[in-house]
């Protein structure tokens, strides 16, 4: 038994000792683990312990390690423990010590893509707790096995290539992973390519997995999409393998020139329209659809020299659309043969074959159709001086056919004359005036007037019986646009005619004159103003001065009497030829203040502000009195001849008129109306004078909002034929506003006139007597309230 060994069994012997209290022991020191003991000298080498390696996947459990132990305590007297990573921390319970022995043991299986190496502490303790030695590393490394298949990042991988590329071209990579430890073989990757369906056009690096092209042929027209399978394997290609796809797309380039599927094409036109499609042309192009190197692009080569065609391509169909751009005119040319050249938007690779389709001949026939008129000039435009005379010519505003084969006739006709000043001739087109425009015609625009004009033909073929059919007639629309020139018809006028002035010339700054022409320009301003030739004397006191186009100011040449003064002015316009006109000008001379403005004292001579002298306005004021007498003698005559009329007409008045207005009809509003209110008492007005003051709540209508009605006062019967008018309208208003008279929709009775009056009763209804027995001429004379009756009965 060596030294060290029975150094631990006395290690193991004292601890027993020292528990079971032997005499002579001395207690421990420390009963922590972490609490350091005193030690003298290094650490042993028995205590190191170099690293473990155990192979992941082990299966056979519990499996030992390593056994660790101390010199310094017999065996048996040492407690071993570990700790760390698979102890007594995640993952827990993968290793464990026997605490006597030493021996640590395996009790999980180990994955080293998980877990690579566990790092251990190792500790020694005596019986007592006391540390016999420092902790220690137990390092366990997992050691791997090829447990994991190589695994690619994609599983399809894509490329794309130029169709024609060189051998050598670059078109992708694949890429791998393996989970096991890459210091190994386990994980040393190599790629391969199992199936390119077809020849050999592709390589693969099996260390860098690139994938190039090897030969030359790579079509897009013949194959587009390659599909390669590929393959990766660890320990060098020997070991676990794993497969992947690799889509590569070659990219089309344009190797293919477009061609026309005909070598010619026919195609009909119909004249006289534009912007129309006429025809298609077919080309073939084998490259992508779509793609600038399949789109085609047209070109008129020959035979179409006023480029009146174009071609433009579908872009679904890659088709060549022929359109007329500009009208054809079959009378000049019938058919058309053009040369039509087809390339693509790209440009065409140099090893491109040539295309025996190109180019093709496009022949258009033009088809004849009824044309409209043309007129030659159109608008037209042209000018007429106002207060054009009816029958004045305006203008020949006529067209011609632009079929020239056919026989056809033209008619002209109005379309749009809102003033209906115009007249067209339907065979010539002459256009003249068939009344006077008026200048305030509100189709005046700016001095124009604007007039449509039809023109139409018969219809092609109308006079050609070969033809099968003739077409519908064809019209034209002209505008006639008239200039309305202004005529100079107008003199200048003065505006006001009429002012005051300083007497005295030093004052005030004159007496501005100004002018309005009802011509518009040129016709107007500027206005010449002058002192009229015909009176040399008024230049004596008077001068005039031009202020600007429209004004001029008067001044006098020295103080002259106070007072009205009428000066006669000569006013001329600068139209062609001039218009003037001599004009009266009123003015008032009066004293005035430093301000230059008139004195209230002298107001009253301002009067020329009328256009009247004062001897003029004392005659006129005198005639309009002496009018007013003559009316209010006539009025007093009229009403002393009626009074007297009357006084035979009616007399014996006090047996009271009213039962003439009474009878004439009486309409209720029904039997509610009939027993609201008491007629006789309309017949007694003695009785209702007495009656005056009410006793107790007098009857109120039915149809008025509920109230106490407010007592009237009596009326005074009329006294004359004159009054009867006022005494109904009393009556009338006092019906509308008093609730207690009978309702709206009865015959309103107004008062009780009395019997025996000689005029006869109004009502034929009552009388016994017809029509024509009854003299009703004195309605005439009742007032204008009673014109209406007298219009109906009295004699005609």
């Amino acid at each position: 038994m060596d030294a060290a060994f029975l150094l631990a069994l006395g290690l193991l012997a004292q601890s027993l000792c020292q528990s079971l209290g032997v005499p002579g022991l001395g207690r421990p020191r420390t009963l922590y683990p972490w609490r350091r003991a005193p030690t003298l000298g290094r650490v042993r080498r028995a205590w190191v312990i170099p690293p473990i390696s155990v192979s992941e996947n082990h299966k056979r459990l519990p499996f030992p390690l390593v056994q660790i132990k101390s010199d310094k305590q017999q065996p048996g007297s040492v407690i071993y423990s570990i700790q760390g990573p698979g102890v007594d921390e995640e993952p827990r319970g993968v290793f464990s010590i026997d605490k006597f022995t030493g021996k640590v043991s395996l009790n999980a299986v180990l994955d080293r893509e998980k877990t690579d190496r566990f790092r251990l502490r190792a500790f020694a303790l005596d019986l007592g707790g006391s540390t016999l030695e420092e902790p220690t590393d137990l390092e366990i490394v997992v050691v791997d096995q090829n447990d994991n298949r190589p695994v690619f990042r994609q599983e399809v991988f894509t490329g794309h290539v130029l169709e024609g590329a060189a051998p050598g071209t670059y078109v992708t990579r694949a890429e791998a992973t393996d989970a096991d430890d890459p210091e190994t073989d386990n994980a040393a990757l190599r790629f391969s390519i199992l199936e390119q369906g077809g020849p050999q056009l592709f390589s693969i690096d099996p260390y860098t997995g690139e994938i190039r092209t090897v030969q030359v042929g790579l079509d897009r027209e013949v194959v587009a999409v390659y599909n390669l399978t590929l393959q990766v394997a660890d320990m060098s290609g020997e070991g676990l393998t794993a497969t992947a796809s690799a889509l590569i797309t070659l990219e089309d380039v344009n190797d293919n020139a477009p061609e026309f599927t005909r070598d010619e094409f026919f195609v009909e036109a119909t004249e006289a329209v534009s912007a129309v499609d006429v025809g298609r042309l077919a080309v073939e192009d084998r490259d992508l659809p779509g793609s600038p190197n399949w789109v085609a692009r047209f070109t008129i080569l020959e035979g179409d020299p006023d480029r009146q065609f174009t071609i433009r391509t579908d872009p679904k169909t890659n088709e060549g659309v022929l359109s007329v751009v500009k009208p054809l005119d079959y009378e000049r040319r019938e058919r058309y043969d053009l040369r039509v050249a087809v390339q693509n938007e790209a440009p065409l690779q140099a090893t491109a074959p040539w295309a025996e389709r190109g180019q093709a001949r496009v022949s258009v026939q033009v088809r004849d159709v009824n044309e409209a008129p043309v007129f030659q000039e159109n608008p037209l435009r042209t000018s007429l001086a106002e207060g054009a005379a009816p029958g004045t010519p305006v203008a020949t505003f006529s067209a011609r056919d632009p079929d020239t084969q056919q026989l056809q006739r033209l008619s002209y006709s109005k379309d749009y004359d809102p003033e209906d000043w115009l007249q067209v001739d339907g065979a010539t087109g002459q256009v003249q005036t068939q009344r006077v425009l008026s200048p305030a015609s509100p189709f005046l625009k700016d001095g124009w007037y604007r007039a449509i004009i039809l023109a139409q033909d018969d219809g092609l073929g109308a006079h050609q019986p070969l033809l099968p059919a003739a077409s519908p007639p064809s019209t034209a629309t002209g505008t006639l646009s008239i200039e309305i020139l202004e005529v100079n018809d107008h003199a200048p006028e003065l505006s006001p005619p009429w002012g005051s002035l300083c007497s005295a010339p030093d004052q005030g700054s004159g007496l501005l004159l100004g002018a309005m022409d009802e011509d518009l320009p040129p016709h107007g301003a500027p206005f010449h103003f002058q002192l009229s030739p015909r009176i040399p004397e008024l230049a004596r006191n008077w001068s005039l001065s031009q202020v600007n186009v429209s004004h001029a100011r008067l001044r006098l040449r020295h103080q002259v009497q106070e007072g009205l003064h009428r000066l006669s002015l000569l006013l001329r316009d600068s139209g062609q030829p001039p218009q003037q006109r001599e004009q009266a000008l009123n003015v008032t001379v009066c004293r005035c203040g430093p301000d230059g403005a008139c004195l209230p004292g002298a107001a009253a001579l301002r009067v020329g502000g009328a256009g009247l002298s004062l001897g003029a306005l004392v005659i006129v004021l005198a005639s309009v009195i002496l009018l007013l007498l003559l009316a209010l003698l006539v009025a007093l005559l009229t009403r002393s001849r009626q009074q007297s009329w009357d006084k035979g007409l009616l007399h014996g008045l006090q047996d009271d008129l009213r039962d003439n207005i009474l009878n004439y009809d009486e309409q209720g509003g029904g039997e509610e109306d009939q027993d609201a209110y008491d007629m006789d008492q309309l017949r007694h007005p003695a009785e209702l004078v007495a009656l005056s003051t009410p006793l107790g709540r007098p009857p109120l209508r039915r149809d008025a909002p509920f109230g106490r009605a407010h007592p009237q006062a009596a009326r005074t019967l009329p006294t004359s034929p004159s009054d009867i008018a006022d005494f109904i309208n009393e009556g009338l208003e006092a019906a509308d506003s008093d609730p207690s008279v009978p309702p709206y929709d009865t015959a309103l009775i107004f008062d009780y006139e009395g019997d025996g009056s000689e005029a006869g009763t109004l009502s034929s209804i009552l009388s016994s007597l017809g029509d024509g027995d009854q003299d009703y001429s004195c309605l005439w004379d009742w007032g204008p309230r009673f014109a209406r009756l007298a219009d109906l009965y009295g004699p005609p």
